[in-house]
């Protein structure tokens, strides 16, 4: 009886990756599938020709900035689901970064790309999609633009699986970069609240060069918000460090002014607050500059 050949490393390491998986947790993925339902419903409406729909008569663009919103609701419930039923895992991780991929990246990419092709040269002279083959040069610029928002977004959701081995609590209160949900929470904010402003504040009638700095705003915050993702500035987790635990009693007081404040002037205080996530770790990389300048002064 002749002896069996070795098992060489690489034979055991195509076996392992060849495993089956027999279960997955139900809950936290039926979520994540809610996310990435949410996702693909705004890019059906982002692609509707853009005006009144028979949802309660919102623009198709505000449909779909809100999905993207909706999505995030899923995205945050699947996590928390997972931790509280003790089921996270690999497999999950790896669902939630291809729904986030879809929510967060192409579906505000789309957005910006429909609604500025929408409003370039005026919505009776160019009703299409800006792409390569765009007649000036400011369309190629504005594809080339969202394209690259969206290459930034697989960068860092595969960064952040590739970094973060962990569900512990403590490995998500900083995120290094701009997390995808808070990019696409300022984009689809300000997608939002340009159409506020132009069909209901406007009547669809905006002032003269509305149009144009609207066309010139979002794909800047496109680009700011990529490269916000790809970086390494510091940024909190809201949730984890904000919501969870105990403050001041100030600090809860001081919070209700942007919930108050949301109440009347809903789209605003949306945009606000999102932008405002946005500029939070640079401003917060600058004002930890301050004090080493002011040192290298002194010794000086």
């Amino acid at each position: 009886m002749s002896a069996s050949p070795p098992v060489l490393p690489d034979q055991v390491q195509t076996t392992r990756h060849r495993r089956r998986l027999l279960t997955v947790a139900v809950f936290p993925t039926l979520l994540t599938l809610g996310n990435l339902i949410c996702g693909f419903a705004a890019i059906h409406y982002a692609s509707k020709p853009i005006g009144p729909s028979n949802i309660f008569g919102w623009s198709t663009l505000t449909i779909a900035g809100s999905l993207v919103f909706f999505g995030m609701l899923f995205d945050a419930f699947d996590g928390f689901a997972a931790r509280i039923t003790n089921s996270a895992s690999e497999f999950g991780a790896q669902l939630d970064s291809m729904a986030d991929m879809v929510t967060f990246g192409v579906a505000p990419a789309f957005m910006v790309l429909r609604l500025v092709s929408y409003y370039y040269g005026g919505p009776d002279h160019y009703t299409g999609i800006l792409g390569p083959d765009a007649e000036g040069v400011y369309g190629k610029i504005i594809w080339g633009v969202t394209a690259f928002y969206i290459c930034c977004t697989a960068l860092r959701l595969a960064r952040f699986n590739a970094e973060v081995g962990s569900t512990d609590e403590a490995d998500h209160r900083v995120f290094r970069g701009l997390p995808s949900p808070g990019s696409a929470g300022a984009i689809a904010s300000l997608t939002l609240l340009h159409q506020h402003l132009t069909v209901i504040r406007f009547h669809e009638v905006p002032p003269d060069g509305f149009e144009k700095t609207s066309a010139l705003i979002l794909p800047l915050a496109t680009v700011l918000c990529s490269f916000a993702m790809i970086s390494r500035i510091p940024y909190g987790h809201f949730v984890n460090r904000y919501l969870r635990g105990r403050h001041s009693f100030a600090f809860v007081a001081w919070l209700m002014l942007p919930i108050a404040f949301a109440v009347w002037w809903f789209q605003v205080a949306l945009a606000v607050a999102f932008c405002g996530y946005a500029l939070s770790g640079p401003l917060m990389v600058l004002r930890r500059l301050r004090p080493s300048r002011a040192a290298i002064t002194e010794s000086e």
